[in-house]
C-alpha cells in the first residue's frame, strides 16, 4: 500500500468498517511509516475530541479476571492473617510474664524491692546458722575489730612518720574504738613530731566527736599546740561541733599576742563569734 491509499483507508479504519486484512496492512505500513503514524495518531485524538470514535467496552473476560484477583488478594490476606495470629498466640505467654514485673506504680516496685531485701537477709542468716550463725558472725566482728585497733596502736607507736599515719588510718576503720585508741590519738595530735601526723589524728578524732573526752581533748590541745595549721585544724573541729568549752582556750590564743600566729588570730576571732 502506497500512503495515500493508507490515508484514504484511515476513517474506515478508526471506524471499524475494513476487513481484517485490510487492517493489519495498515498496521504494517504505519508501523514503518512515520508521517503515516503521526497523522493517524493526529486524525485519532482529533475524532476522539469529538466524540466520533465508538466506546471502547471491556472484553467478556475482564470480569472473570477481575474477581479472579479478588479471590487470589483474599487468600493472601487470610494467609497473612493466620501467621499473625500464630505469631501473637506464641508472644503471649512471654508477655505476659514481663507485664507481671513491669510494675507501673512506684509503691509496687518498692514493695516488691522490699520483698527481695527481706529474702536475702532471711537466706543469708539462714545459710549463716540461725541464730549460732549470727551469733558467731558477731564474735568475728568483734575480734576483728580489735585485731584493727591493736595493729593501729602498734603503728602509731613507730618511729616512722609514714607508718603513724597508716595506724591513724587503720584507726578510723574500727567503729566503736575503746579509750586506749582515743587516748593514742589525743596523744598524736599533741606531741607527734611530724605536723601531718598530727593532722591525720585530728581529722581521725572527728569521726568519734561524739566519743566521751574527744571534744575536752582538743580543747585542752588547742592550749598547748605548737603548729599554726594544726591549731587553726583544731578550731574548725571545735567550731563545728559547737562546742563551747573552746570559748577560753579561743580567747587564751587571741590574747597571748607572742605566740599566736596572725592566721590563727583570725580564725580564733571568727570561730568565737559562731560560738
Amino acid at each position: 500500500m502506497t500512503c495515500e491509499t493508507i490515508l484514504d483507508n484511515f476513517s474506515d479504519y478508526l471506524t471499524g468498517d475494513l476487513d481484517e486484512a485490510a487492517r493489519n496492512g495498515i498496521r504494517d505500513h504505519i508501523s514503518g511509516c512515520t508521517a503515516c503514524r503521526e497523522e493517524l495518531e493526529n486524525l485519532t485524538l482529533i475524532w476522539a475530541r469529538l466524540g466520533v470514535l465508538p466506546e471502547e467496552r471491556p472484553g467478556s473476560g475482564l470480569r472473570d479476571r477481575f474477581y479472579a484477583m479478588i479471590e487470589e488478594r483474599k487468600a493472601v490476606l487470610a494467609a497473612a492473617s493466620g501467621r499473625k495470629a500464630a505469631a501473637s498466640l506464641g508472644e503471649r505467654p512471654i508477655k505476659n510474664f514481663c507485664k507481671w514485673f513491669a510494675f507501673r506504680r512506684p509503691a509496687f516496685a518498692a514493695s516488691f524491692s522490699a520483698f527481695l531485701l527481706l529474702f536475702g537477709i532471711g537466706a543469708g542468716w539462714f545459710l549463716a546458722g540461725g541464730p549460732d550463725g549470727a551469733r558467731r558472725l558477731a564474735v568475728l566482728s568483734a575480734e576483728v575489730q580489735d585485731m584493727r585497733q591493736q595493729v593501729a596502736l602498734n603503728l602509731m607507736d613507730r618511729p616512722s612518720a609514714a607508718d603513724r599515719l597508716l595506724g591513724i588510718g587503720f584507726s578510723t576503720a574500727v567503729d566503736t574504738p575503746d579509750g586506749t585508741t582515743l587516748e593514742a590519738l589525743i596523744a598524736a595530735v599533741n606531741g607527734d613530731p611530724n605536723p601531718n601526723v598530727r593532722l591525720a589524728a585530728v581529722e581521725a578524732l572527728y569521726l568519734f566527736r561524739n566519743r566521751p573526752g574527744v571534744r575536752e581533748g582538743l580543747v585542752r590541745s588547742l592550749t598547748v599546740q605548737a603548729y599554726p595549721i594544726v591549731q587553726i585544724a583544731i578550731i574548725d573541729f571545735l567550731v563545728d561541733v559547737r562546742e563551747e568549752r573552746a570559748a577560753e582556750a579561743l580567747k587564751h590564743l587571741i590574747d597571748n599576742e607572742n605566740l599566736i600566729d596572725p592566721a590563727v588570730r583570725n580564725r580564733a576571732e571568727q570561730g568565737l563569734k559562731q560560738l
